[in-house]
């Protein structure tokens, strides 16, 4: 049972109030309570990344937004159209260019300066068969074609690229060109003194041409027509980006039409047509004009540049045989093959001949008219007759009659010298109208390209502004 207070029991003693004893001070890796039970912060905030993802998703979810994507989507893919034709032409109109101005003029260059050499080497020893007394014509033919050598070769230097290997093949050539003109000089003294070591010099200089200087013009040409031919590929090579982003900018344009009829039942939004067509046009205008292009290039490779290969090494042929012509009658039967059974400059002559003739068939071939086709029938006549008078000339030499043999070679009638003239003479024509043909053809290819890339640019803003303002039409509908 429990016991319940009354008035008369005495009062409880009072409870005694006691402090709180102070703590200790808190330690350094102590935290306060309320820090402990603080509540959570704010969430972190998202990227910016996600957050216009986010956005997007939204915008999709109603058809204003739906409408600002697709205008920014279809403006953008016109934009980029326009500017990756833009980059993709200029690069081929560079090219077609080099072709036109650089590579093809230093691979002529690059001929003139062998051809020069070796129609050089044919003059000094011409000169050299006269005489004491060399023919002021043979002596001033002769320093025509070292000056021009000599120009053709700083001319080079100054145009060709320096990461070639044409600056070696150059340096070379300026570097022997002297010791060749050298021993010239010593034969010409020789010479018109009656020694005999006028030949021995003749001869020496001969092998430093045939060792040294014509092979370095060789190479110089073949690196220069290399680099015409990598030029040349790069003007007409296809560009398949600009005609990918076209296809697809129209098919997405044509897209958004066919959509905005099936919303409104309207057949033409105007923005939306003045940008398909800015588009289409710039795609019919890069197709159509690259592919004139290409065809124009093509038919100066065809017609101009293989026939100017053809035409080059049948007048290099030409000038080869009838040096060693002239070095035949020079040595005297002193100067044999490795086997040592035959002349060296008659087994020379007679491989040369016969290059000359594989050579003009095959241009007499790639001629594609009256006026290409005359001159290499000429070349042909000449040389036939130049055969012949050649075999004449080495009986009548065989025979004994040594002076005989120099008139029919060196005379001024019915010698081998007039048909080794009018052969250079009719190449000489061949290669100026082959050299025209190809000017004519590339100029023509690269005339395709001229304002394309400036076009396409403008023409791409165009339909860019168009495909925004048509789409701002439809949105204006929701305000």
């Amino acid at each position: 049972m429990t016991h319940m207070p009354s008035a008369a029991d005495p009062p409880a003693p009072p409870v005694p109030h006691v402090p709180a004893q102070p703590g200790p001070p808190p330690g350094p890796g102590s935290r306060p309570s309320a820090e402990l039970s603080s509540p959570p912060g704010p969430p972190a905030r998202r990227s910016a990344w996600a957050e216009t993802t986010s956005q997007l998703r939204a915008a999709a979810t109603t058809e204003p937004g739906r409408l600002r994507i697709i205008g920014a989507v279809l403006a953008a893919l016109v934009v980029a159209f326009g500017a990756v034709t833009a980059f993709e032409i200029a690069d081929r109109a560079s090219a077609a260019d080099a072709v036109v101005n650089r590579s093809q003029p230093l691979s002529a260059d690059a001929a003139s300066i062998y051809r020069s050499l070796a129609d050089a080497d044919t003059a000094a020893a011409s000169g050299f068969l006269a005489g004491a007394q060399e023919p002021a014509a043979v002596r001033e033919r002769y320093r025509k074609d070292i000056t021009s050598a000599s120009r053709l070769l700083v001319k080079a230097a100054a145009n060709t690229d320096g990461s070639t290997d044409s600056r070696r093949w150059i340096a070379t050539l300026n570097e022997q060109l002297p010791r060749y003109t050298g021993l010239i000089e010593r034969a010409r003294a020789n010479n018109r003194q009656g020694l005999p070591l006028g030949g021995a010099y003749l001869r020496y200089a001969n092998q430093l041409m045939t060792t040294e200087l014509l092979p370095a013009a060789q190479k110089l040409y073949e690196e220069e027509t290399a680099r015409l031919d990598d030029d040349h590929g790069d003007a007409r090579l296809w560009p398949f980006l600009s005609l990918g982003l076209g296809v697809v900018a129209i098919g997405g344009l044509v897209w958004a039409q066919r959509r905005n009829y099936l919303r409104t039942n309207r057949v033409f939004n105007h923005g939306l047509l003045a940008a398909t067509a800015a588009s289409t046009v710039v795609l019919l205008w890069l197709a159509v004009g690259h592919a004139v292009a290409r065809a124009g290039l093509d038919e100066a490779r065809a017609n101009g540049q293989e026939s100017l290969k053809v035409l080059n090494d049948a007048r290099i042929s030409s000038l080869k045989a009838r040096a060693n012509e002239n070095l035949t009658l020079v040595a005297r039967g002193a100067v044999l093959t490795a086997d040592g059974k035959s002349d060296k400059y008659e087994t020379d002559y007679t491989s040369g001949m016969s290059r000359l003739t594989a050579s003009l068939g095959r241009a007499g071939r790639l001629a594609d008219d009256g006026a290409g086709r005359a001159p290499v029938a000429d070349a042909v006549s000449a040389a036939s007759e130049w055969k012949n008078r050649h075999k004449d000339a080495g009986e009548t030499d065989r025979a004994g009659d040594y002076d005989g043999a120099l008139a029919k070679v060196i005379g001024s009638e019915g010698s081998t010298g007039q048909c080794f003239d009018r052969v250079d003479a009719a190449l000489e024509r061949a290669l100026a109208h082959e050299q025209a043909e190809f000017t004519e053809s590339a100029e023509d290819g690269r005339g395709a390209l001229v304002g394309l890339s400036i076009g396409a640019a403008v023409l791409a803003v165009l339909g860019a502004v168009g495909a925004v303002l048509g789409i701002g039409r439809r949105l204006s509908e929701y305000r």
